[in-house]
């Protein structure tokens, strides 16, 4: 990591005005949260980062643009936030467009930052883990409460408004996790369950992860296919209007994306959805793993399709909805028994 001094930051950002702050703070070999918190006093100020507290706050700011990332992949959802629930692991925000699910103890560092723009001054709420990486942020619109964000700078700042921060090294993210001695045990317990929410719980008894699991746990319940599968099912999606759940996230949050997808625009390795109310930004190049998972609910079985980067890392999962009076996942189902397998030795027990 560079040691620069805030005046250098805003230097080298006032040089290069187009540039996204994520990539402008690669470029500079520091962390987003260290390029926002430069600009303490002049448009950022510090607040709380509790989601307790920014969840209370984007619920008086009326419909916004809710963003969430990791490296290969940006969801943003344009809604309201509201019925808001606490918690000391997991919270969550569940919401018709804005649904999500939050984990306290990666929100770390807050701001407030307002940015002059070709287009007006932009207005956001930014918040970032330990290791100065964003977990969430919220974008006001021209539609949102405007007198409400006003009001917010003055109760929200706390004591601390120093220009620099003091960031921890970024967790490594953790390679395919299997044990072929849980074979059996993996295999008898997937078959058992009863909520897609039982599943890392029954990794991390037998000591795997998602993608280690996936790897050894074999037909029905997991089949892998090619890279480009998922750009195909977006593409299909796209033609004919099967409504989905798109999950994107990162260790502090998780962003859910619940409806059909009707415009897709290619741009580099970008694939993009570019609806009114939601956008998807892909990384299709940085898809390693592409997965056909299979789990049994009380509701029936939860079909998913899901992405990982070559270092074992989740990019997004697809699932079929399956609300009362919407249910998509017959059309689903069939969607992904049509992605051809990879052809893989079949893992042996």
């Amino acid at each position: 990591m560079t040691e620069l001094h805030p005046e250098q930051i805003l230097a080298a950002q006032a040089e290069n005005p187009k540039m996204r702050e994520r990539d402008l703070a690669d470029k500079l070999n520091i962390r987003e949260a260290q390029l926002v918190a430069a600009h303490i006093g002049v448009g950022g100020l510090r607040i709380d980062a509790h989601p307790d507290t920014i969840m209370d706050a984007a619920q008086k700011l009326g419909e916004v643009m809710a963003l969430t990332r990791n490296e290969s992949c940006v969801s943003e959802v344009v809604g309201t936030y509201g019925n808001y629930h606490s918690g000391a692991h997991a919270s969550m925000i569940l919401m018709d467009e804005i649904d999500m699910r939050m984990f306290p103890a990666q929100w770390r560092h807050a701001f407030m930052v307002e940015k002059e723009t070709d287009n007006g001054l932009r207005k956001s709420l930014q918040v970032f883990d330990a290791a100065g990486d964003a977990v969430h942020k919220i974008y006001l619109r021209d539609t949102s409460d405007h007198a409400a964000w006003d009001m917010l700078k003055q109760t929200l700042a706390v004591e601390d408004q120093s220009q620099t921060l003091i960031i921890e090294p970024r967790a490594e993210k953790e390679p395919a996790k299997s044990n072929l001695a849980k074979l059996d045990v993996l295999r008898d317990e997937w078959a058992r369950m009863t909520d897609t929410h039982q599943f890392m719980r029954l990794t991390s008894k037998l000591k795997m992860n998602r993608l280690g699991a996936n790897r050894i746990v074999g037909e029905p319940f997991a089949r892998q296919v090619e890279a480009e599968a998922v750009n195909s099912a977006l593409q299909t999606l796209a033609q004919d209007g099967t409504e989905v759940m798109i999950f994107v996230g990162n260790r502090g949050c998780i962003q859910i994306h619940s409806g059909p997808l009707k415009t897709l625009k290619t741009m580099g390795p970008w694939q993009n959805v570019l609806d009114p109310r939601f956008n998807l930004h892909l990384r299709l190049d940085h898809i390693a793993e592409v997965w056909v998972i299979d789990k049994p609910t009380q509701r029936g079985p939860a079909a998913s399709l899901e992405a990982f980067d070559q270092d074992g890392g989740l990019i997004l999962q697809i699932f079929g909805i399956g609300k009362e009076g919407r249910d998509s996942r017959p059309a689903w189902r069939e969607l992904l028994a049509h992605l051809p397998s990879l052809n893989l030795p079949e893992v042996v027990s």
